[in-house]
This record gives structure tokens, C-alpha cells and sequence, in this order.
């Protein structure tokens, strides 16, 4: 079958060739405490890995839908950042590799300049979900280039999917084909070839050529470069290309029966066009509930500043599963109804206002497409802050009061089971408290910043900061310390990196109007600011006791069920004295 596509490739490679040169909730892996070399190999960077850096991934995919295969060809542009000769390319089992090519080296011949192609020797390691290839000659430091992978197998299939990972075989409801992917945690290197390290975005995008049926059609990111009817066959090849960074989980390819109707929104950085893809069946649906989508944006450019992809477009997509946040082409599959799946995940109805996917999934076009995290340990920045966007578009189009009981109804799907920050180097996330204790983390972070105005100008400043950049934890904490003018860093460790929630232990004396207090079940050091929202006294309590000065308004105020409204810790009032 490789062969067949071969040949097809021979009718596309000019225009291929042609569009590389020109265009400038998640899965959770599966917890264990013992990991293999293959998760080092996946998690980190190496000898043959941290030499070369990824400008732009050209993928060519023709699936099998019958017989669950698919056979490709991916062309990876690189620069040597410095010297090297031998590259770790990442290939999950069982898909094999067939050859490695690089295309472009020019000669002279009787006085007319040609290419040859040179073959590159490589070793496919499967216990290792790797190859490792070995360069004609060394490449040196700011050097260019490229070469070309065919590879063919049957890709691992997700059964359960986004959750768990992988290729999608599945039929719509009229018995139609309809396949997808959902690879995050489980990696891209599960159906094609690539540098499969997160740190390691194509700075340059990528090309999605999809080869299926002509009764069928096929999404991918970006926007829809060409259509072309493959010569002598049924076949249809839809290329689409990504102009900004990506990371290789994003890049996704759709394939059914779809539809597709358009619209506009006028955001921050002009005209934003919108496209939606949906099966023909849920076409006069989609029209209704994907008005959301403008609503979601417009609540989401307030908070965070300018919709990062303008150049590709904005995209929902009809999806085989619940959804995921494919950059420029989010997957969509919550059934056309508010909430998740019609429930209201924090209890207190505001979630049945709005629809979690369109919300949710979008939200991390700001947190996980823009600012990506280089380890997939530091998932917190993409999930906690991607959790906290639920609650800022309810306060937008609802009040605060609103968000807020809808940030604190959250708090019943919080496990504290291990720390959200997961182990580093080995592939592996942390808690999946990420999501619900990350919100809550920020939610408490910015009532103890007490400025909304400088805490949206926090999030607006992050993404523009960080804009299509991957990152570390440390960075993003650093960010909020710096901008806020506190250092938070002690908060940062005992939300992250513990499962201990805080204690605040306090006795109030009504006679002296005064409150003694102080933190326990902490780290050491935690100092995390209270702030007295009647009128915005601000107390900084710690391991030791103190005793502050309140006048009546704030000895009102000073209850448990005020202070964890805002903040996301216990209390507990004392009877006496201590």
C-alpha cells in the first residue's frame, strides 16, 4: 500500500513542496510510579534530540477506514542549533517506517541543475517507540533542512476517546465513515513521525494533506489550501495549513460527511473569520448553539487579549468524541446542548447557561495552544487557568457573584489525591486536580490581589508575553509574582506541589474588635494575603500567630463562609483564645 501512495504522492509533491517552502481536556496518562526508558526517550531531551529544532512539519495521511490502517509521508524542515548528525524520530507501535529521504540535494549534469535524493540509514526500536537516524554528514549550527519519512501500519485505536488516545474508527448516524484522532498525553507520534516533545513546536506551523474518498470530506487546522481530485481515482486530497506554532498533539485531521456554513467577528485585531464544519444532519443545530461562539470570544479577547490565531482562523468541528482543543480547529461533540453533556458541573446551575465544550475547549486556544507548557508535568497552566476562563465568561455575561458560586461549586470535583505538578522528563502529568484545584488556586490568587483591572491585565499579559512561546511553571508563577507585586511563590508551592489544603484558625474577640489568627497545615512560609472585601483590608497571616485590628464592618465580614468564598482554604473559628 505504501507503493500506491507513492504514486499518489507524485501527482501533489510540487504543490506540497510548494506550501512547506512558502508559509512562514485532556488525556491523563495512565499513573505510575515506575517509568521505562521509553518515557525518558518521550519526556525529555537528549544527544539526539536537543540539536535540532523544528521549523515546520509537512504530513500526508491516506487512511484505510475498512481495514483500520493508514499509510503517510511526513517532511520535517529542522535547524541544527548546534553541531549534529543523529536525530531520535518518534514513531509509537505498530506503525513502521519504510524509508527515510531527503529530496534536496542539488547537483550539476551536463550544464542543468537536478536533485537526487540520498537515503538516510536509520534503526526503528520499537520497545522504545523511537528511530533513531543517521545523517549523510554532520549538520552545523544555523544550518537548514529537511528530509522525508514513509512510514504505513495500523495505528493504535482510541476506544474510548478523548480519554483514552489514539486513531478513531467509528460510523456517524446514518453509517457513514467518521474518523478523527485525539492524541493528547498519549502523544502525536502515535499516527505520524515526528519530534514528539512539547518544548518542540514547528515555529514555521505545518501542511495536513488527508487523502480519503471523494464522497467524503476532510478537516484539518488552519485554513483550506487546495482541493485537488487525485488523477485516475476516487480519491480527494484536501490540504490545510497552520501559519503559527502548533504543537504535534494539535495537528489533527477530521474526516466525514461535513458541512460547513461561515461568519465573521469583528475582535481586536480586526476581522476574525469563522468556520464550522459539522455532519450534514446537525447542520440547522449547529447554526443555533454555535452562536455561543461569538459570545465565548468576545467574553475571552476581554479577559485575555486578542484571539491568538487570527492568520488560521477560528473553528469548530464535528467530532467522534466529547472535544478537545485543536488549535484553530476545535473538536467539538457535546451534543448540542449547555453544560457538559447536559450536567452542570459545579451544581449551581450557572453551567447550564452556556455550552462547556465550546467554552472550555476554547478557552485553551489562549492556555495550551498559545502559551504551551514544555513538559507535560506543568499541564497545570493549560488546565487551571482553561478551568478559571469557565468562571471569568460567567461573571462577563452573568455579574461576579455569578462566577464566583460557579468557581466555589467546582471545588466538590477536587480529589487531593497527588500534587497537580507531575514528575518531570517522563511524559507524565500530575493530578488531574489541575483543572478544578488550578481554578481555585486562581480565583484565590486574585481576590488576594484585590484588582480585577490588574489581575485581567496579569492574564491579557501573559499571553502576550508568552505569545506562541512553550514554557516552564516557574516561568508563569515568576510572571504573576512580578505584575502583581507579591511574591506568591509560597502559594505556588502549597497549591501545586502538596495535596494539603491551608487552614486559617482564628478567634474573634467582639469586646477589642480584634481577630488572632494563623495558618496552619501549610508549608513552610506560606503567607498567603486575606483580603476583607467590605473594605479592603488586607491581612497577610502566617505559620505564627498575630492579632489584627477590625473595625465593625470587618468583624461582620470576618466569617468562614466569607472567607472561603474567596479563598480556596479551611477555617476554622476558635472558641478561645489562643
Amino acid at each position: 500500500m505504501i507503493l500506491l501512495l507513492r504514486r499518489t504522492l507524485v501527482h501533489i509533491i510540487i504543490l506540497f513542496s510548494i506550501i512547506i517552502t512558502n508559509t512562514t481536556h485532556a488525556q491523563l496518562g495512565i499513573n505510575k510510579s515506575q517509568y521505562t526508558h521509553a518515557d525518558t526517550l518521550r519526556g525529555s531531551l537528549n544527544e539526539n534530540r536537543d540539536w535540532w529544532n523544528v521549523l515546520q512539519y509537512g504530513i500526508t495521511v491516506k487512511p484505510d477506514y475498512e481495514n483500520k490502517t493508514i499509510e503517510g509521508e511526513v517532511i520535517i524542515v529542522c535547524e541544527a542549533i548546534k553541531n549534529g548528525k543523529t536525530l531520535q524520530i518518534d514513531l509509537q507501535q505498530p506503525l513502521i517506517i519504510d524509508s527515510i529521504i531527503n529530496k534536496g540535494v542539488l547537483f550539476s549534469s551536463k550544464g542543468e541543475t537536478k536533485q537526487k535524493h540520498e537515503v538516510y540509514k536509520f534503526t526503528q526500536i520499537p520497545t522504545d517507540n523511537i528511530a533513531i537516524v543517521e545523517l549523510n554528514e554532520t549538520k552545523y549550527k544555523n544550518e537548514k533542512f529537511s528530509f522525508h519519512i514513509y512510514y504505513h501500519g495500523k495505528p493504535r485505536e482510541a476506544i474510548r476517546p478523548p480519554w483514552d488516545g489514539g486513531w478513531i474508527w467509528k460510523k456517524d448516524e446514518k453509517g457513514r465513515p467518521w474518523m478523527s484522532v485525539a492524541v493528547q498525553g498519549l502523544g502525536a507520534s502515535a499516527w505520524y513521525p515526528c519530534k514528539d516533545y512539547q518544548g518542540d513546536e514547528p515555529d514555521n506551523g505545518a501542511s495536513l494533506s488527508i487523502i480519503v474518498p471523494d464522497t467524503l470530506m476532510a478537516v484539518g487546522n488552519g485554513r483550506l489550501k487546495s482541493k485537488i481530485q487525485i488523477p485516475n481515482s476516487n480519491l480527494m486530497l484536501y490540504t490545510w495549513v497552520v501559519k503559527n506554532p502548533i504543537n504535534n498533539y494539535n495537528i489533527i485531521p477530521y474526516i466525514g460527511k461535513y458541512v460547513n456554513f461561515t461568519d465573521t467577528l469583528m475582535g481586536l485585531k480586526g476581522k476574525l473569520d469563522l468556520s464550522y464544519w459539522v455532519l450534514d444532519y446537525n447542520l440547522e443545530k449547529a447554526k443555533q448553539q454555535f452562536k455561543q461562539a461569538k459570545l465565548m470570544l468576545r467574553a475571552f479577547e476581554y479577559w485575555f487579549g486578542p484571539y491568538p490565531f487570527y492568520e488560521d482562523s477560528y473553528k469548530l468541528v464535528d467530532a467522534p468524541h466529547l472535544g478537545m482543543e485543536h488549535q484553530s480547529a476545535v473538536a467539538y461533540g457535546n451534543k448540542y446542548q449547555n453544560g457538559y453533556l447536559g450536567r452542570d458541573l459545579s451544581g449551581t446551575g450557572w453551567g447550564l447557561k452556556w455550552d462547556f465544550i465550546i467554552v472550555h475547549e476554547s478557552g485553551h486556544e489562549w492556555f495550551a495552544n498559545n502559551i504551551t507548557t514544555k513538559d507535560i508535568a506543568d499541564m497545570w497552566v493549560h488546565e487551571g487557568f482553561t478551568n478559571y476562563s469557565e468562571t471569568l465568561f460567567t461573571e462577563y455575561y452573568y455579574g461576579k457573584e455569578a462566577g464566583t458560586d460557579y468557581n466555589v461549586g467546582t471545588r466538590r470535583s477536587i480529589r487531593n489525591d497527588i500534587p497537580i505538578i507531575g514528575t518531570y522528563g517522563v511524559n507524565k502529568e500530575g493530578s488531574g486536580d489541575m483543572y478544578y484545584k488550578g481554578g481555585n488556586m486562581l480565583h484565590t490568587i486574585r481576590h488576594s490581589i484585590d484588582d480585577d483591572e490588574k489581575f485581567r491585565q496579569i492574564l491579557i499579559g501573559l499571553n502576550k508575553t508568552f505569545y506562541h512561546q512553550t514554557v516552564t511553571t516557574q516561568q508563569i508563577e515568576n510572571y504573576i509574582s512580578k505584575q502583581s507585586k507579591f511574591d506568591f511563590s509560597k502559594v505556588f508551592n502549597q497549591y501545586l506541589r502538596t495535596t494539603q489544603i491551608p487552614t486559617l484558625e482564628f478567634y474573634k474577640d467582639s469586646i477589642t474588635q480584634t481577630a488572632t489568627l494563623h495558618y496552619t497545615n501549610c508549608v513552610e512560609g506560606f503567607d498567603l494575603p486575606i483580603v476583607i472585601s467590605s473594605t479592603h483590608k488586607k491581612i497577610i497571616p502566617t505559620e505564627k500567630w498575630q492579632t489584627i485590628k477590625l473595625n465593625t464592618d470587618e468583624m461582620q465580614w470576618f466569617t468562614k463562609a466569607n472567607i472561603e468564598r474567596m479563598f480556596y482554604i479551611k477555617t476554622k473559628q476558635l472558641e478561645t483564645k489562643p
